[in-house]
């Protein structure tokens, strides 16, 4: 996969244009744009680009589009600041610039001939969703596949249709539970490490990717731990603490490290004690 390092001239400075040709909603503050590039795009699943509004300014967004496709763009953005209010009240036909892709992805081929675990927390769901796609289209490759997503309420889960239709399939084990529930739910209540413990998965040859608060990120490695899951193959992604992209501002710093060239995912057991340690 391509790092900052490795990227043309073009790449790291010119936004490339990218044509909207669908808003999709996921929630009440999130939609997920499907973009067409003006030439082939390629990346891996966990890295981010960084998406420019014409006029209004930059931000990193994860990509949570099939990996396998080079013709369309998907971008899950929630509306929080100026420039993503801004990118989400985008309509198809408008042009987004688009640099990248930047950052060290998901070792999704370390997980080849054994389970796979994909732990999403909220919109962290958004920088996993490449890795369904993925998987799904090798799954001859994986043996168990787990799926567990949790959200504060009914309403706050993305890709809701997906997630049905995924857990439809015969090959795949979706759990989806809310901190939260309303008159129409009827699935589990609680946070998603209480799935942990049922887990369809072989603890001693699972690979665990996860993504959500920081706070979900520690006490879902926890839950792992306990249940026997090597801390060497559990990975986070720290992708929200992205700035530039290349690592060039600065502002990415955790710790020791820089989250442009280093990240955004990193194996847990090398960034444990930075979980522990608010503010940095």
């Amino acid at each position: 996969m391509a790092t900052a390092t490795e990227l043309s001239i073009p790449q790291l400075l010119d936004p490339m244009p990218c044509v909207v040709r669908a808003v999709n909603r996921e929630t009440h503050d999130t939609i997920t744009l499907e973009v067409e590039p003006a030439e082939p795009y390629h990346f891996e699943p966990g890295q981010i680009t960084m998406v420019y509004k014409h006029g209004v300014g930059e931000i990193p967004i994860s990509i949570s589009s099939d990996p396998d496709r080079h013709d369309r763009i998907s971008q899950t953005v929630r509306g929080v600041g100026a420039v993503s209010k801004a990118i989400i009240a985008s309509h198809p036909g408008d042009v987004l610039g688009i640099r990248g892709p930047f950052g060290v992805g998901w070792p999704i081929d370390q997980a080849e001939g054994g389970d796979v675990a994909i732990i999403g927390g909220g919109i962290g769901l958004a920088p996993l969703r490449s890795i369904v796609y993925r998987v799904l289209n090798r799954r001859d490759r994986f043996g168990a596949v787990v799926i567990l997503v949790g959200a504060r309420t009914p309403k706050d889960i993305v890709f809701a249709e997906e997630l049905r239709e995924w857990g439809s399939r015969f090959d795949i084990d979706v759990n989806v539970t809310v901190d939260t529930a309303d008159r129409g739910w009827h699935g589990p209540v609680g946070v998603v490490t209480n799935m942990i413990p049922r887990a369809p998965w072989d603890s001693s040859k699972v690979t665990a990717f996860v993504c959500g608060p920081e706070v979900m990120m520690r006490f879902t490695a926890r839950a792992l731990r306990e249940d026997d899951v090597p801390m060497d193959k559990v990975y986070v992604t720290m992708e929200r603490n992205m700035q530039c992209g290349v690592g060039l501002c600065g502002h990415c710093q955790w710790g020791s490290h820089f989250v442009c060239r280093e990240g955004p995912v990193f194996r847990y057991d090398t960034v444990a004690e930075l979980f522990r340690i608010r503010g940095v």
